[in-house]
Order: C-alpha cells, then sequence, then structure tokens
C-alpha cells in the first residue's frame, strides 16, 4: 500500500493505526507536497516526516516539489475559502500523482494520511481518493481515524514525540486564510543576508535538526515553549547629501516613522542622533566591539554575522533591552541625511530545547 502523507502530525498516528489494520501490509510513504510554500517550510515537513518513519520503521520516499505545476491549476481560486474548490483541486493533484507513483512501485492500495487531518473535508479526501484509482488497479482506502477520540490521542501522541507542529496547512492561500489579519506572515519574511533570525523556518529547520541529533544519541530533552517580543526588518535605506550609502540595521531596530531627517556636523564612531533614539556606528567600531573584520557594508549586508553576536554588539551600545534603530555605515561623516524604513514587532511564541 502507498500511503501518501502531508506531515507528520498526521502521519505518525495515521500509520499507526494502519498497521494493525493492515499487519500484513507493505506500507510505503510518499511525501508529495509541492503546494507547501516556501520550499524551507517543505524540507522542515519532509525532514520530520522521515524522522517519524525511521521511528516506524516506515519506507518513505520524497516526490519532487514541483509547486509552480501545482500553482498553475489554483488560477481562479486563490480567494476560495478552506475546504472549497481549491482544496478540492489541490487533493485530486496530490492524491492523482501519488497513484501514479503506486503504479510505478506496483502496490495494490492507495490512501492518504490527509484523512487524519480535522482541518479536512474527509468527503472531499474520499472523493479524490476514487478519482485517482479510476480506470485503474488500485483500490482506494478510506479509513477515519479521526472518530472515537482519534484527533485527540493523534495530538496526544504527536506531543509526546516531540513531533513538528506546523501552524498553517501548507499553501500561501491557506497561510493567508489561517491567520488573523494583523498577523505577520513570518514565514514570508527571509534576511537579505541569509541570517537565521527568530521564529524563522531557519530557525526551525536548526532546532530539529538539534532534537534529531539528541534523540540520535540517547540524550534527554524536552521542547520547551517561550513567548518572545519578536522583530522584522521590512525595508530600510539611507541617504547622504541626497546620495545612497551602504548601511545595516542591527536586529532590533524599530521606526515609529517611516523617514528620518536629521544633519550632522561633524563624523565619529558612534554619534547619538536626538530623532527616535536612533544611534549611527562606523563599521570600525561595530568590528572592535563585535571582534569581527568586515571590509566593508556591503559584505556585512551580504554576510552578516550570527544574530547572538550581533545582539551583543546591540548590548555593549544600549543599557538593557532596547529598540532603538542602530545603523552602520562604513564611516560617519558630515552631511544631511535621510533615513527612510520600515520595521515591526510583535509577540511570538517560539519553541526551545530544554535538556
Amino acid at each position: 500500500m502507498l500511503v501518501h502523507i502531508c506531515c507528520s502530525v498526521d502521519s505518525h498516528y495515521f500509520l499507526q493505526k494502519l498497521k494493525k489494520v493492515y499487519p500484513n501490509e507493505r506500507i510505503i510513504g510518499y511525501f508529495y507536497d509541492p503546494n507547501i510554500h516556501p520550499y524551507s517550510e517543505f524540507l522542515l515537513r519532509y525532514k520530520d516526516v522521515k524522522r517519524s518513519c525511521k521511528k516506524l520503521g516506515i519506507e518513505l520516499i520524497c516526490g519532487d516539489y514541483d509547486y509552480e505545476s501545482w500553482l498553475s491549476g489554483t488560477k481562479g481560486l486563490e480567494k476560495e475559502p478552506e475546504k472549497g474548490k481549491r482544496c478540492e483541486y489541490c487533493f485530486d493533484f496530490r492524491v492523482g500523482n501519488s497513484a501514479k507513483m503506486a503504479l510505478n512501485l506496483g502496490c495494490k492500495r492507495l490512501t492518504t494520511t490527509l484523512l487524519m487531518s480535522p482541518k479536512k473535508d474527509f468527503t472531499q479526501l474520499k472523493n479524490a481518493l476514487k478519482n485517482a484509482v479510476k480506470d485503474t488497479s488500485l483500490e482506494p482506502v478510506a479509513v477515519d481515524f479521526r472518530k472515537n477520540g482519534g484527533t485527540m490521542e493523534q495530538f496526544d501522541l504527536a506531543k509526546k514525540d516531540k513531533l513538528y507542529h506546523q501552524n498553517y496547512c501548507g499553501c500561501v492561500f491557506a497561510l493567508e486564510k489561517q491567520r488573523a489579519k494583523d498577523e505577520i506572515f513570518d514565514e514570508l519574511f527571509e534576511p537579505l543576508g541569509g541570517q537565521v533570525q527568530f521564529g524563522s523556518i531557519k530557525s526551525r529547520l536548526k532546532l530539529y535538526k538539534k532534537v534529531r541529533k539528541y534523540e540520535k544519541n540517547g540524550i534527554e530533552f524536552d521542547l520547551v515553549r517561550k513567548k518572545i517580543l519578536n522583530y522584522r526588518l521590512k525595508f530600510a535605506k539611507v541617504c547622504v547629501d541626497g546620495v545612497l550609502v551602504p548601511s545595516y540595521m542591527l536586529f532590533y531596530s524599530h521606526f515609529g516613522r517611516n523617514t528620518l531627517k536629521f544633519t550632522l556636523h561633524s563624523g565619529g564612531e558612534l554619534i547619538n542622533v536626538m530623532n527616535e533614539g536612533a544611534k549611527l556606528l562606523s563599521l570600525a567600531k561595530f568590528n572592535e566591539l563585535g571582534g569581527f573584520d568586515y571590509k566593508d557594508v556591503l559584505e556585512l549586508m551580504r554576510c552578516p554575522p550570527k544574530l547572538g553576536r550581533e545582539l551583543k554588539v546591540r548590548k555593549l551600545i544600549e543599557v538593557g533591552f532596547s529598540l532603538s534603530p542602530i545603523i552602520v555605515l562604513d564611516e560617519i561623516r558630515a552631511g544631511k541625511f535621510e533615513v527612510q524604513a520600515s520595521s515591526v514587532i510583535y509577540p511570538q511564541i517560539i519553541e526551545k530545547v530544554k535538556i
């Protein structure tokens, strides 16, 4: 039997139940989810599914990330509600392609762990399985493991085995529909230099890599949740005397206004600006405080330091927790400055490993 797998939270419980119902069946997992956006989230979910299948002794195949093909079929369905026509298309696409894999492997039956998800319509999924096996020798298996407390058991098991629990179904449309209007779509923020920031998908990839390492080495650990004040810089640029100059904003540089204008009559290494408590920091001083050797700000922008080291520089400049803008420039000289920037701060709950 080929089992299309959507995520570890659904598959971990579903596969164990399936093995009990079909004790003599060879079960092959197939992670085929080109709907997931962005790609880093696809990787995060796949790696956790791989971890789950390894625990259960299930063979796993990863399908292609054919995002553009999937996306092309959503035209005209972008505004559809959850469990609407877009979801029907998505199920047909993923389960249909899973059926092709099942036939290539010589499987006799086909099912999907989407049947386990409380956010999905069971009838739509049942129909997707029927459509996928039409005119083939495959048998659709539409088992309902949600009933009789199955959903609660599923989540308890996922928590016990410390699985990655995503907070949206997967596609960019679900991300929009399943978030409050004032929530930040953190999954769609990616700093230019690739720095791993709090609450990002990259940070979760690092976290669950550590989880797998601890499990492999038999180290006891727990996953704990912590509420933080997070930050993202949307846009920033600095002009001096009307000329754009390279600039780097330290993490937590929050701008209440989109434009700051001020004039400096002399230069220096660290200069306080009255506007919003902003500070200008020369690259030479930044290197000195952080123990770095950046040649210029452009290099800093392309390859920023690890976030922890960057925040240590902030602490050396500001007493206590601060949201004051700190702007790194190659040099600070006299002139008319105009800073245009947009940033957001927001509370967020993140996971941490506790040994």
